[in-house]
């Protein structure tokens, strides 16, 4: 049973923070794409290089995340995620410094950067919301996360702000300035000690392998990431080459997707106070199954972002509640549980990535999302025997 411990505002507001900080960086790159293909000359198969190194990064932070929070403490890798953010954005900012020729590495170096950042953050700002509110921890993890998608919607806005000013450069100096602040903040104020304490500690020596129901929410976390990656990667070349929609739609479109994901997890951070969180998670496939069917019939404007709404809607809250449920169901392995779900993310997304192009060739678009409505439907198929076997285990142990 995880214990109460006082709330400390300084710590609550670090912790959120840095989420928002973390959704900012995420989109830095993408959001900056028309300036560095512009500023460096980056060909179009240089810029989609870039993202491997994030991935990959991600992947290993994440996967190392679970232990190094025994070894080193959850506080510790608050702080060096938010560092490492920092660094990412001074590499960004760095490539126009540089010599022509160490441009690209000194980006990839970034995007890295920012990846094992992605990586190590997951541990300490999915475990720390739960203790700040044990009486609300549904509530509390998708608040997290509404933060991190509020970042990945405003980052363009600024990046375009300050785009528009002629001072692109300001706009990762200004990330670089936050990251350092919150670096120190998390670094000095005073979190709970049980988040990373003696539990946490004997439970990481012996983690949930063995287990079917976390291969079974691993598996969940690759399946998301299939979906959001398909609604997200293609929906402006969707509406702009397939539905000849005008360009403004489609970037619109884009945006609309993100902005109904920050507004489905504001509304679910609500709906969990009253409504159990496992009957949300089983509805959300649903409705990215009706949204992944509806899609091919999007030839108009209205009906495109109406469709893209209802896709970020769908994605909004699934992914968090996805953390929530399986750090209920493995409660001493919270930490190495969520690093391992986002691990499990962050395959998804590098699979999604290299796989859906290549089914272009024999695949149109419209075809591409009626089958990626098989990726939801695997989703409730896993969710319902996580669901049952949950039941199992309970009416066993009341036996």
């Amino acid at each position: 049973m995880v214990k109460q411990v006082p709330t400390n505002g300084p710590a609550v507001v670090a912790v959120y923070l840095i989420a928002f900080l973390q959704g900012l960086t995420l989109v830095s790159f993408p959001a900056s794409s028309a300036v560095l293909k512009q500023m460096h000359g980056f060909t179009d198969a240089q810029y989609g290089a870039i993202f491997l190194p994030q991935v990959a990064l991600a992947v290993l932070g994440a996967v190392a995340g679970g232990t190094l929070a025994r070894r080193l403490g959850l506080q510790t890798l608050l702080w060096l995620a938010a560092a490492g953010n920092g660094l990412s954005q001074l590499a960004l900012a760095a490539s126009t410094w540089v010599m022509p020729g160490l441009a690209f590495p000194t980006i990839l170096v970034g995007t890295a950067l920012l990846g094992l950042s992605f990586g190590l953050g997951g541990a300490p700002l999915n475990s720390y919301p739960p203790r700040f509110f044990p009486r609300r921890t549904s509530t509390a993890v998708v608040a997290l996360h509404t933060l991190l998608g509020l970042g990945l919607m405003v980052g363009p806005l600024l990046v375009d702000g300050f785009g528009r000013a002629d001072l692109w450069i300001g706009f990762p100096l200004l990330l670089l300035g936050s990251s350092g602040v919150l670096a120190l903040l998390a670094a000095t104020v005073r979190l709970p000690r049980d988040a990373g304490g003696e539990v946490e500690r004997r439970a990481a020596t012996n983690p949930p392998l063995a287990s079917r129901a976390f291969w079974i929410f691993a598996a969940i976390a690759v399946l998301y990431a299939f979906a959001e990656g398909t609604f997200s990667n293609w929906a402006v070349i969707y509406l702009r080459e397939a539905k000849a929609l005008p360009a403004g739609v489609a970037a619109l479109a884009l945006s609309v997707f993100w902005a109904a994901m920050v507004a489905g997890r504001l509304l679910v951070a609500v709906l969990v106070v009253r409504i159990a969180p496992l009957p949300i998670w089983l509805t959300l496939p649903a409705l990215m199954i009706a949204a992944f069917l509806l899609l091919p019939g999007a030839d108009t404007p209205a009906l495109g972002l109406s469709l893209f709404a209802l896709a970020g809607l769908a994605c909004s809250a699934f992914f968090p509640l996805t953390i929530t449920l399986a750090s209920e169901r493995f409660p001493e392995h919270v930490a190495w549980v969520s690093s391992m779900l986002i691990a499990a993310l962050m395959v998804g997304v590098g699979l999604g990535s290299f796989v859906i192009g290549p089914l272009r060739e024999w695949l149109s678009l419209e075809n591409l999302y009626r089958l990626s409505a098989t990726y939801p439907a695997a989703v409730i198929s896993l969710a319902l025997w996580l669901a049952g076997s949950r039941r199992r285990v309970v009416a066993e142990a009341g036996a």
